[in-house]
């Protein structure tokens, strides 16, 4: 940033304009802000791409049913046995479901033991029951589902016994009841994550407010943009991209305060009045800090290449996040600053002409030590990187069951496991194909050789508008991998039907058509991302040899994480696999996030090399920058490890292995790795710019601002600093 804009926007009037537009800003913000979760879109659609088989079929069943059903069970459950009375009651029951807001069609129920055996609604043991029921809320199921739900439970239920909602309205009543907590029990986490390691950070009481106030409001303007965008039908919001935003933005924001905080400490050492002293630390400062927030942009933009809706929807919603904080804290935390004065920075003021202490500190120990032998430094670091790496051998992101998707046990959960334990099909779990009516006994034939579905014995066609429609039970649960199985062996079944190819859908073709474009994503986004990052490295350094390093730095750093993290998920966690976008997310959070501090780094080397030539550079950023990156590191690990409180495998999981990434790039990347490469190869690194063959600027350019500007008045009286 140019140095005249930087004073301008912290000088003593404008100063007080930014603070009050923002703030202003923020409070007619926090309306719109607060109503995210209603523009929230959760449906299938919303997720898989409109070229999956799913979603195709899924069209063509209107005439057959209303895609808008969500099929419901209500599970029984007494290990003593059920009796006639118990039937007394769940039909009285059932007549009272009947009335609940949002069911569709009849409530379907056992009348009596023998009955509901024959009807498959009662296991053989006579241990458990189920009722079915059917909702219908059109076009917004996500938002009213949940009470639907719980009225369902406070109905049912039977003395001595367990009753528990299950199938798919249980299950995305349980998802709305998981991801509650995003506009309450998340942010104030976050925050006090954040808080607490800034006390440690600044050992101020006060200065710690600052950068809070200026990243609860770029959550909050963020948050009321891509509400109106959302509104707008321009973005996509769901939950997942909703549960990220106010992790990312406090966590980055925070980052960016640690750097520009740092730097203004530094320049108020140098200079008298603290407006000058803010006009130097945002010229240094902000070009750091933007190409930070520009290489997250691109890196979340590039996700519009994905099939996944889902993820095509993520990637605009966070490049608004990360815009809108970056214009935040280069506008409004400076303004703030200088506001408040040096007092802010109590009881360590930072005076004029002070020491500065990072030079004394455990970085610049850090620095003299890998000096001594760069090279085996930093081979052996790459070493014990590429060990790690070794991890990922045990990653399982084939996806995971509905029993596997939480860190907790729903009611949703329980009834599936009651139902697998009573030898009683989940029979909310239906594959649903639609075919040309001429094609209707060929197809009916091909399914009744798939293994794993259960097709209704013959009975008269079902055929509308010339197209015929069939459906089987998936004797498995909706996401498992046997259920994938048998969608893939029915989907090659009536495929090779001769004709036009039938289309295959339900819930487990949902998922299985979700893995797939995962899959995909996976294949076709990290290159472009790796590509759109070496890009901005390039223009940032001015330079191909160091940004070709530094990929190679965080490639290395991302597979380190994932084996690690996947070690963890099998060894001490628990988990039974990740969900299959699972590693495009940790890959775009990790190297997007992960490259920002080789960006604080090499953006000061670079600064320094200019003057006193790269390894006396190198020592000297990385003396000056590691406590503000340390810190920055941990405050992002934080916030992420923060999604754990969602209890969502697939947030804990990401959580985990961004926060392991993001430490390994700032303890070991970029502080040991980057750093004794960049004295083992020296001025090289700059190829082929100038800078490749030594120091551009004389030491008396050197940007030291050192002499006393301002000191005294124009009549000698002295001037107390600012």
């Amino acid at each position: 940033m140019d140095r005249r804009i930087a004073g301008r926007l912290t000088g003593r009037v404008t100063k007080w304009i930014v603070v009050a537009f923002w703030l202003v800003l923020a409070v007619a913000a926090s309306v719109p802000g607060s109503k995210l979760a209603e523009v929230q879109d959760n449906q299938q659609s919303s997720y898989v791409p409109e070229s999956a088989e799913s979603t195709r079929a899924l069209e063509r069943l209107g005439p057959f049913q209303d895609p808008a059903a969500i099929p419901t069970l209500v599970v029984y459950e007494r290990t003593s046995g059920l009796t006639e009375a118990d039937f007394a009651a769940i039909a009285d029951q059932a007549s009272r479901m009947q009335d609940v807001e949002g069911v569709s069609g009849d409530v379907v129920f056992a009348t009596s033991l023998d009955a509901g055996r024959q009807s498959g609604l009662v296991s053989q043991d006579g241990q458990l029951a189920q009722t079915q029921v059917t909702f219908d809320f059109g076009t917004d199921p996500f938002t009213k589902i949940p009470d639907a739900v719980e009225a369902i439970r406070d109905i049912g239920g039977l003395d001595g016994g367990s009753t528990y909602v299950a199938g798919a309205g249980g299950q995305f009543a349980d998802a709305a009841a998981a991801f509650s907590g995003i506009d309450g029990v998340l942010i104030l986490a976050t925050l006090l994550v954040v808080i607490v390691i800034l006390l440690l950070t600044y050992r101020s009481p006060i200065l710690w407010l600052l950068p809070i106030i200026a990243a609860v409001v770029a959550y909050i303007v963020s948050g009321a943009v891509v509400y109106y965008l959302a509104r707008s039908g321009t973005i996509t919001v769901n939950g997942q991209s909703q549960g990220i935003l106010p992790v990312l933005v406090i966590g980055a924001g925070t980052d960016y305060a640690l750097l520009l905080v740092a730097r203004y400490r530094e320049e108020l050492r140098r200079h008298v009045d603290r407006h000058e002293a803010m006009a130097f630390a945002l010229h240094r400062a902000a070009p750091a800090i933007f190409a930070s927030a520009a290489t997250v942009v691109l890196g979340m933009l590039c996700l519009l290449v994905a099939e996944m809706n889902s993820t095509k929807g993520l990637g605009p919603v966070l490049a608004v996040g990360i815009t809108v904080t970056f214009l935040v804290m280069v506008t409004l935390l400076p303004a703030m600053l200088v506001v408040t004065g040096r007092w802010v920075f109590w009881p360590k003021r930072p005076t004029f002409e002070s020491a500065e202490p990072s030079a004394a500190g455990i970085w610049a120990t850090v620095g003299r030590r890998i000096a001594v032998r760069p090279r085996a430094v930093w081979v052996g670091a790459a070493l014990l990187l590429a060990v790690a790496c070794l991890g990922t051998l045990q990653l399982n992101a084939e996806g995971l069951s509905t029993e596997d998707t939480y860190t907790k046990k729903f009611d949703s959960v329980r009834g599936q496991e009651a139902l697998v334990a009573h030898d009683l099909a989940d029979t909310s779990n239906t594959l649903l194909v639609v075919s040309a009516a001429d094609q209707d006994s060929q197809v009916k034939q091909a399914l009744a050789g798939v293994e794993g579905l259960t097709v209704p014995p013959g009975g008269p066609p079902v055929i509308a508008d010339g197209v015929a429609f069939n459906a089987g039970l998936i004797e498995a649960d909706v996401s498992s991998s046997a259920a994938f199985e048998t969608v893939a062996a029915a989907r090659d079944a009536v495929h090779a039907v001769p004709g036009e190819d039938p289309l295959v859908g339900g819930g487990s073709a949902f998922y299985l058509d979700t893995k797939d474009a995962s899959a995909r994503d996976n294949r076709v986004i990290i290159p472009i991302v790796l590509l759109v990052v070496l890009l901005v490295l390039i223009v940032l350094l001015r330079a191909l040899v160091a940004p070709l390093i530094l990929i190679g730095t965080v490639v290395l750093s991302f597979g380190a994480a994932l084996g690690i993290s996947a070690l963890l998920f099998t060894h001490v966690f628990g988990f039974a696999g990740t969900d299959a976008a699972f590693p495009l997310f940790a890959f775009v959070f990790l190297v997007a996030l992960g490259i920002d501090y080789n960006i604080f780094l090499m953006t000061r080397v670079r600064e320094e090399s200019l003057v006193h030539g790269t390894r006396v550079g190198s020592l000297r950023a990385l003396t000056s920058t590691g406590g503000v990156i340390t810190s920055a590191g941990i405050v992002l690990a934080a916030t992420f490890v923060v999604l754990g409180t969602i209890p969502v495998v697939f947030l804990a999981e990401l959580g985990v292995a961004v926060a392991l990434g993001v430490l390994l790039d700032t303890i070991i990347v970029r502080s040991v790795l980057v750093t004794a490469i960049n004295l083992d190869l020296g001025d090289r690194i700059w190829w082929p710019s100038a800078l490749a063959h030594g120091p551009t600027r004389p030491p008396t350019d050197a940007p030291t601002h050192s002499s006393r500007p301002r000191s005294t008045s124009s009549t000698g009286v002295a001037v107390h600093p600012r």
